[in-house]
């Protein structure tokens, strides 16, 4: 399983090759610009003084948030992103994107397409086992969406790990250890058999159904979501939009599927989909304990939530009329949850409070300057000179990494990382990012911010963030003699956080 969980954060970072979605031809498609009101925090019942502290609490203990909008009463209140990161930077969602699968399965179950307890070996008898066993039979799509499936383990690494390309076949052909509807066990390999149910029923990916149904009225632009190499969308992860995407998506939620007068999602379905369904009390931490709807958490304090590794959340207030977009980098995601009802949740009033200018002003300012801090460092030593544009070779390492060259200006630096496939260009800004692309870690070029600093006489550290991503990664060259070595740490990760350290030798 950890190579599988390694995998997925090379996904992230692009070094899984996906398939291209298709264009979907359908004018109703199209969609336009959406934008929910503004108002000011107190108008909605909301402290500008705690809005700011809970800003200033979420840099002090959590590391980092990228960006937040909160939107009440259906206003948007506060929203902020800390740059890189950016309003109109999509980001990965990983396991928030199951949230949208459900919704694509309520659509289609709203429009006749398949019912909620349809046995999922009706969807697949080409890739049915030729004699399924009780527990496999018994399976439906309810047990799917409940985590339910009656699999002892997640069964998604079992799917990368597959030599056959069909995914549904190798889904199928797993032993279902337990009776479905009886276990629960968080599956995303179940999402992906859901988005798999949907394609089957509807003909189309999960991106080109929803975007007229969903994305479309939405103004949720340009979404993309990766595909599995037998054509269908994960599913369960994948999908990248926007954090003010995430809120508008809750806010329909919210809004109990009615959106700008037309009812999107069925409400019965909404109220289904967002209650407990599963019982999850064994999970560690109590906001993962409060049961489990369709692809759904249930949360304390009367909250649910569609929720993705490294912090990307979208939770929603029935009682308080809200919803909270985060997307964010952090390894503990509790915490944040934590923040959220100490601080937001806390402060919302059941009436609107007097205008406070003043504190709504500093709160404006905090927002508007918010960027995660580029790596702090001394002036260039001695030494600079002598190791810049010398190139630094690598015995063969798993990291594929051939020589590191570092070319060192007065304003910005070029780092230069050569591996089998090339070189790889990465610009430093020195106490400021700079922004651009790079395929370092992946086939294909990736969006990214770099700062680059000396930290010692002997020591260059560079700071990535790869600002469609949760991945903030810190690269450290220490020099000693006529050797580099070379660290790499990233700032989230499903498995080690940093890789084996690598010498290099100037020749």
């Amino acid at each position: 399983m950890k190579r599988v969980l390694v995998l997925l954060a090379a996904a992230a970072l692009g070094t899984l090759s996906c398939l291209p979605a298709h264009a979907d031809p359908n004018p109703e498609s199209a969609t336009m610009s959406v934008e929910l009101p503004h108002s000011t925090p107190e108008a909605q019942g909301i402290s500008s003084a705690d809005l700011l502290i809970f800003v200033q609490e979420a840099e002090k203990r959590i590391d980092a948030l990228h960006g937040f909008v909160l939107v009440r009463h259906g206003q948007i209140v506060a929203e902020g992103w800390w740059s890189p990161y950016a309003a109109d930077q999509p980001h990965q969602l990983y396991s928030l994107s199951k949230s949208f699968t459900s919704t694509a399965v309520g659509l289609a179950v709203s429009e006749g397409r398949l019912k909620v307890d349809d046995l999922v070996l009706s969807f697949f008898p080409e890739q049915a086992p030729a004699h399924p066993d009780t527990n496999l039979a018994r399976m439906t799509v309810q047990d799917l969406l409940t985590m339910r499936s009656g699999h002892a383990e997640d069964t998604l690494g079992r799917l990368f790990e597959s030599q056959d390309s069909v995914w549904t076949r190798t889904f199928l052909a797993l032993p279902v250890e337990h009776r479905p509807g009886t276990h629960f066990v968080y599956n995303t390999g179940a999402t992906y058999m859901l988005s798999a149910i949907v394609q089957k029923v509807t003909g189309q990916t999960l991106t080109e159904y929803l975007q007229p149904r969903l994305f479309g009225p939405l103004g949720i632009q340009n979404p993309v979501w990766d595909s599995s190499p037998e054509g269908v969308n994960f599913g369960g992860f994948g999908l990248s939009v926007t954090t003010g995407d995430i809120a508008r998506f809750g806010q329909l939620y919210l809004q109990q599927g009615l959106w700008e007068g037309k009812q999107l999602l069925p409400a019965a379905w909404v109220a289904e989909a967002t209650a407990a369904h599963a019982d999850n009390s064994s999970m560690g931490n109590v906001d993962w304990q409060q049961g489990y709807g369709y692809q759904f958490w249930r949360c304390r304090h009367g909250a649910y939530r569609g929720d993705g590794a490294f912090g990307q959340y979208c939770i929603v207030f029935p009682e308080q009329d809200a919803v909270l977009a985060i997307t964010a980098g952090v390894q503990d995601m509790g915490s944040v949850l934590n923040l959220v009802w100490e601080q937001v949740l806390a402060s919302m009033k059941p009436g609107p409070l007097p205008d406070n200018p003043q504190a709504a002003e500093k709160l404006q300012a905090k927002l508007a300057a918010l960027a995660l801090p580029p790596q702090a460092g001394q002036p260039a030593p001695a030494l600079a000179a002598k190791v810049s544009g010398q190139h630094f070779f690598f015995a063969e390492n798993e990291q594929k990494i051939e020589t590191i060259t570092l070319d060192l200006g007065e304003v910005e630096d070029t780092l230069t990382i050569r591996n089998e496939e090339g070189d790889h260009f990465l610009t430093c800004g020195h106490g400021a990012w700079i922004s651009g692309v790079s395929t370092l870690d992946g086939e294909e070029p990736q969006p990214v911010a770099a700062s680059g600093a000396w930290t010692s006489d002997s020591t260059y550290v560079a700071k990535l963030s790869y600002f469609q991503t949760p991945f903030c990664p810190t690269l450290t060259f220490t020099f000693t003699q006529d050797k580099l070595l070379y660290d790499f740490e990233a700032n989230v990760s499903f498995g080690d956080r940093k890789r084996p350290q690598l010498t290099g030798e100037r020749r």
